[in-house]
């Protein structure tokens, strides 16, 4: 199963819930030519469900994923699918890059065992579930190309839109997500202003955005350039950034 990419075409915080988490406002793009992989495999090297992969990561998000299925009253059918199989992730979408690969990862994943075990989850279902695990899991199982994202990710407003080929570019340097919001909680924000200029961006299409001015779009990109110093030069050549970052994209010429 491919596990797709993402990008941020706007990015607007908007305000924050009672809990503190942010509250978005943001133009979610599908990337049909960027993927993890998920297959499954008749290996085992230990017992359980074994993930095998060269992506080292303490706990996957996967795992999450697995034990969340458990939670809700699989746990039998998982047991005794993966005594006998294991699942390969290829990992080929950057980390700490604004693309959303671990939650595609954990969306391909409760979406493949959905249809192996026939578990017959409704997608409203798997969505609602997905809230749980990370805030761009919703919207990779809405399937939507292209949508209009908000509150903490888990509403997904599929948008009819007109994409512009654009150049993605992915600097070696690693965002981190906590990091980046809690620079952006250092400044004082208007989202009353951030609200009525997420209004406007989320009635345009992808093309149209690419005109904007690229600061303008993203309220992350500030605080990312004074983290990560060399961000600078992608914003300075009007690159868009994705996300809390590192990846960044521009329209091509």
């Amino acid at each position: 199963m491919k596990a797709k990419a993402k990008v941020n075409i706007f990015l607007k915080i908007i305000g924050l819930d009672n809990r503190g988490y942010h509250l978005l406002n943001s133009r979610f793009v599908l990337l049909d030519t960027l993927y993890d992989e998920l297959i499954l495999i008749d290996e085992k090297q230990k017992e359980g469900f074994e993930l095998i992969s060269d992506f080292k990561c303490e706990d996957n998000i996967i795992n999450k994923a697995y034990r969340l299925l458990c939670r809700e009253g699989f746990e039998n059918e998982l047991k005794e699918f993966f005594s006998k199989k294991s699942l390969k992730l290829i990992k080929n979408i950057p980390t700490c890059a604004g693309l959303g690969g671990g939650s595609s990862d954990a969306a391909g994943f409760l979406k493949m065992m959905n249809e192996e075990l026939n578990l017959k989850i409704s997608k409203e279902r798997l969505i609602q579930l997905s809230v749980r695990l990370g805030a761009d899991v919703a919207f990779f199982l809405s399937e939507a190309k292209s949508a209009n994202v908000k509150g903490c990710g888990e509403v997904i407003e599929e948008f009819e839109d007109e994409l512009a080929p654009f150049e993605l570019h992915f600097p070696n340097i690693a965002c981190e997500t906590t990091k980046v919001y809690k620079e952006f909680d250092k400044q004082k924000s208007d989202f009353n202003q951030a609200l009525k200029e997420a209004k406007i961006y989320e009635k345009l299409n992808t093309k149209e955005l690419l005109e904007c001015e690229n600061l303008a779009l993203n309220d992350l990109f500030a605080p990312c350039v004074r983290l990560y110093p060399k961000m600078s030069e992608f914003l300075e050549k009007g690159y868009f950034l994705s996300g809390s970052g590192s990846s960044v994209f521009k329209a091509k010429v």
